[in-house]
This record gives C-alpha cells, sequence and structure tokens, in this order.
C-alpha cells in the first residue's frame, strides 16, 4: 500500500508545473553556477602565483633594509583552495596578505576591497543555491501536501477507506523528497562533470571526501524543509494561508535569523576595530622606543666621554663593536616588552573576536540554515578552520622573523648611521636574508569532521523533530 501511494505521488508531482521549474532550474542553476565559480578560483589561483613571483622579484631588487618599525619586510600570501567552487565562505574577506613589520602583523586588503557592486548583492555558489533556492522550493512542495487534500475533501475519502494515517503521510514525504531530490543530484552530477572537463581536481581524495560530504548535508537540509512544510500543511486547513505561513517562516530561517544573531551579538559584546587594535600596538611600540633612545643616548654618552679629544672613524671595528655590546642588553629589553604588551593586546583582541564569535553562532542555529552554512564552509575549507589556521600560520612566522630578524634592528641614530657607513664602506656586503614565508597546512580531514559534528546532529534533529510533530498534529487532527 505504501509504495502504491508513493507512486501516486510521484507521478502527481512529476505532472504538475512545480516540477518542470524545478528541473529547469536545476539543470540550469547547478552546473552554470559551479562552471563560473571555478573560473573565478582560477582567476584567484593565477593572482596569488603571480603576487609571489612579483614579491619575490622585489625582494631581489630592494632588500628591506631599514628601521622603519611599519615597513613590510615579508608578505605570507592566502592560497585559494579549490573547494571554494562549492562554498565561497570567508575565501574573499580574508586578507590577501600578511605584512611583517617590527610594530606587528599588517593585514593586506581583503578580496572584498577590490570587488564590484555586484558583491553587495551576494554570492551565487552551491551553498547558496541550497540554503536558500531549494529551501524555498521545498516548501513549495509541501505546504499542499496535506492542507490541499483537506480542503479539497479528498483527504476525508481517502481515510474513509481505512487508510493509516501514517501511511498516508509517509507516502507524502518520501514521494514528494524523491521528486525533489532526483533533479538535484542529477544537475549535480553534471556540474561535476563539467568541473572535471574544465580540470577540477576531483579524483583526489580531499577532495571527493568533502564533496560526497557536502552532498549528503545538502540531501538531509531538503529533508528538513520538507517536514517543516509538512508540518505547516498538517497544521492548516487552507492550502493558501498554509503558502503564506511557509513563505513567512521561510524568510525569518533563511534571511532574517542566521544574519540577525550576529547583529544582536555586536550589540551585547561590542568589539574593538583591527585598525584601533594596530594603532594602540603602534603607540605602545614608539612609547618603548623612546624611553629605549634614552637609555641608549646616556650610554652613549658615558662612552663617548671616555674617548674625549680621540677622533672616531666611522669604519673603527672595534669601537662599533663596543657600541653594539652597549646597545644589545637595552635592544633586547625593549623587544621583549614590546612583545609582551603587543601579545597582551592581540590576546585581549582576540577574546573579544571569539565571544561576539561564539554569541552570534549560537544564536543563528536556532535556524537549519545556519548549519548548513558552518558545516558546508568546515567541509569545503572555507570556515573559522580556514581563517584560524591562516592567522596562526602568519602568528608564527612573526614569531620566528621577530627571533631572527627584527631583534637585531636599532632604531637609534648613532646605530643607523653606522649601519649605513658599514653598507657604504662595503658594497659587496649582503643584507641578512629574511626567513621565507611558510606553507599554509590545509585542515586534516578528522578536524574538518569533528568541526561540522554539531550542526550536523543539529539538522539531523531538525528533520526528526519536524518530522514527529507533523505525525503527531496529523494523527490528532480531526478530518
Amino acid at each position: 500500500m505504501l509504495m502504491t501511494l508513493i507512486q501516486k505521488e510521484i507521478m502527481h508531482h512529476i505532472l504538475s508545473v512545480r516540477f518542470v521549474a524545478l528541473l529547469l532550474m536545476c539543470l540550469l542553476l547547478v552546473p552554470l553556477t559551479l562552471s563560473i565559480n571555478y573560473r573565478r578560483y582560477s582567476q584567484n589561483l593565477t593572482d596569488y602565483q603571480e603576487s609571489l613571483k612579483r614579491e619575490r622579484t622585489e625582494a631581489e631588487e630592494n632588500p628591506p633594509n631599514t628601521p622603519d618599525p611599519n615597513t613590510e619586510v615579508s608578505k605570507f600570501f592566502l592560497k585559494p583552495t579549490p573547494l571554494s567552487v562549492f562554498a565561497n565562505g570567508l575565501e574573499e574577506a580574508l586578507p590577501t596578505y600578511l605584512g611583517m613589520t617590527r610594530n606587528g602583523v599588517r593585514q593586506g586588503s581583503a578580496g572584498v576591497s577590490q570587488a564590484s557592486v555586484a558583491y553587495v548583492l551576494g554570492n551565487l555558489d552551491f551553498l547558496f543555491i541550497v540554503g536558500t533556492v531549494f529551501s524555498l522550493l521545498a516548501l513549495l512542495f509541501t505546504f499542499d501536501a496535506v492542507a490541499g487534500e483537506r480542503e479539497a475533501g479528498t483527504l476525508r475519502i481517502n481515510l474513509s477507506n481505512s487508510l493509516p494515517r501514517d501511511v498516508f503521510l509517509w507516502s507524502k514525504l518520501i514521494g514528494g523528497y524523491i521528486v525533489f531530490v532526483v533533479p538535484f543530484l542529477v544537475s549535480f552530477l553534471l556540474g561535476l562533470l563539467l568541473l572535471v572537463w574544465q580540470g577540477f581536481p576531483l579524483g583526489e581524495l580531499k577532495v571527493a571526501l568533502p564533496v560526497l560530504g557536502l552532498t549528503l548535508i545538502s540531501l538531509l537540509y531538503i529533508a528538513v524543509f520538507f517536514a517543516i512544510g509538512v508540518v505547516i500543511s498538517t497544521c492548516l486547513d487552507n492550502a493558501k494561508t498554509a503558502l503564506i505561513v511557509a513563505f513567512t517562516f521561510w524568510v525569518f530561517a533563511v534571511l532574517i535569523a542566521p544574519r540577525g544573531a550576529f547583529v544582536v551579538a555586536k550589540l551585547v559584546v561590542p568589539t574593538r576595530t583591527q585598525q584601533a587594535v594596530y594603532m594602540e600596538k603602534a603607540a605602545v611600540h614608539n612609547n618603548l622606543s623612546k624611553d629605549k633612545d634614552e637609555k641608549i643616548r646616556e650610554k652613549m654618552t658615558e662612552a663617548f666621554a671616555a674617548r674625549e679629544g680621540v677622533f672616531i672613524r666611522s669604519d673603527d671595528v672595534a669601537f662599533q663593536a663596543k657600541m653594539d655590546k652597549l646597545r644589545k642588553p637595552i635592544n633586547e629589553q625593549f623587544r621583549l616588552e614590546f612583545q609582551n604588551h603587543a601579545d597582551k593586546i592581540d590576546r585581549d583582541y582576540q577574546r573579544e573576536k571569539d565571544r561576539q564569535e561564539q554569541v552570534g553562532e549560537l544564536l543563528s542555529r536556532i535556524a537549519p540554515t545556519s548549519s548548513l552554512i558552518y558545516s558546508a564552509i568546515n567541509l569545503t575549507q572555507t570556515g573559522k578552520l580556514k581563517r584560524d589556521t591562516y592567522f596562526q600560520t602568519g602568528k608564527r612566522y612573526y614569531d620566528q622573523l621577530d627571533d631572527s630578524y627584527f631583534s637585531d634592528i636599532s632604531d637609534d641614530a648613532l646605530a643607523v648611521l653606522m649601519q649605513l657607513a658599514a653598507r657604504m664602506n662595503d658594497s659587496e656586503s649582503e643584507t641578512e636574508e629574511i626567513p621565507p614565508p611558510p606553507t599554509l597546512t590545509e585542515p586534516s580531514l578528522s578536524d574538518t569532521l569533528r568541526r561540522s559534528t554539531v550542526d550536523v546532529f543539529l539538522l539531523g534533529f531538525f528533520a526528526l523533530a519536524f518530522t514527529a510533530v507533523a505525525f503527531l498534529k496529523f494523527f490528532r487532527s480531526d478530518i
């Protein structure tokens, strides 16, 4: 009996205008979107490679050898990930590079700063299509599943023939879901074939597994909205009213709740701006530099007083060695003090951001769309895990430069003059080599799955909970 009703439901949907609209939308949107986003990824990868070449060329032609604390002596560039084809996530919001200065890590311009006006309309990627378009279509497929039958009078006739209510409702859910996901999976398969034809590395295990996970999560997300549509349909007697309620729920769950949660979080837990933090560290650096220069000036005055009446040449190696010995403990003390202050500022700022973000994520998870987005950007390595790895690697690179390069640079005027004189007297002297930027390690699959576990369980909970509510309401309703 159940299979017969499912077949009837499938034929009912296939012969409807909604199925034709769904089929056309799937075949046009999914492959076209994947193809366009792959071209964008290819362009971003080309820009990344050109930036690396340009940075190496500039470092060879004009090696950074200056005591200016705001000079970027090296840049750590962000490499785009191929999985951004499916979900752009934070990819374009992250800075294109991290500049290493003596005052700390300076963030380069983000990709969005160079985007056209079209960026304000949002990204059209696979995640947007599933989270926004298919969720609405799922509600349109189910809003009249029960309300339409009740309004037409066929529900009373069907149930009067000793048809169990659970069998009737399961046929509505399963039949409609099959009709919905088949065009979705076919169009997604065509999109993957188009990507492979363009050169996308789908054959690699680290790419294929996240794509498979993204597919399963998308199917679960669609099931959630199918269950929501059936709940609305069982609670209302009129199909038009059910359509209005379904659309209102979709606006709140998909458009308002995920974004409004972070607006509330900004009001509840405010933070400082990145520029304010950088200026605060620069102010600390300048204040400590004044104290350091004063101490060095006192030491230099004592040293010159001890050699009063003796002519000092700029290439006096012994005297330069003595000056370096006097400056070294003062410079080291200054470096440690500044590092301690800068680390404290960074830790406080990071705690503020983490607290605000956690509040926003917690509030936004009342909507299933947020769980889909969080799990998808984790699987595609365009979310928090990629961002945290990027900034942590940049911080480690800065610490390496601070130990091997920045600690040997002095700000006092005499040291600068002696460095200039030494370079003029020895034209063949080479600038100390700066350690090259590290390679950004990709998050492991285990870390990706671990971060997605909560959101996957939430999607499963939503699907089961709304399905249970639909059955309970349908069993207790009067026909």
